[in-house]
């Protein structure tokens, strides 16, 4: 054995004695630590993830406020914007389950930017038919900038998400 070289599994102790623990427990307490100081996290599944829960929330809200567009809608605008807006987090869980692949993840990550920009299209052409208010519209495509956002930021750095 060599001296002064610690190994898994051995004990360490700091000072006159106080504070013994395993090697191991002293790997996972530092770790712990760097993650906790890099307010990063492990993540399990895609519904840990901020742009996750944002675009669901999102396309939860146009679904409620869509119950409300005339019934001429219901084969196209209604359907259209309800779609897209969630395709957005669709795409952003099957990204998440294609990250070992980064192509196949950045792939999905393009398809829901894609999908957040066309809802932007739809929420126009809603303000612009009188069936949300400006106040919506705001709302709404500024949600929707921010999930493009957090999406462009994933796929110019897979590497984050990779497993």
């Amino acid at each position: 054995m060599d001296k002064g070289r610690l190994r898994l599994g051995d004990w360490v102790t700091r000072g006159r004695g106080d504070f013994i623990f395993k090697l191991e427990d002293l790997y996972i307490y530092l770790l712990s630590s760097l993650l906790k100081n890099k307010n990063m996290k492990i993540i399990r599944s895609h519904k840990e993830l901020d742009v996750y829960q944002l675009a669901f929330r999102t396309s939860m809200d146009i679904f409620h406020i869509t119950k409300s567009f005339p019934k001429e809608e219901i084969f196209s605008l209604t359907s259209q914007i309800r779609r897209s807006s969630r395709s957005v987090s669709a795409n952003i869980a099957e990204a998440f389950r294609k990250r070992r692949y980064e192509k196949a993840f950045i792939s999905k990550l393009s398809d829901s930017e894609a999908e957040a920009g066309e809802t932007q299209v739809w929420l126009d052409y809603s303000l612009e038919c009188g069936y949300i208010s400006a106040n919506e519209h705001i709302k709404l495509f500024n949600d929707y900038d921010n999930i493009i956002g957090k999406i462009v930021n994933m796929i110019n750095h897979p590497e984050k998400w990779s497993i």
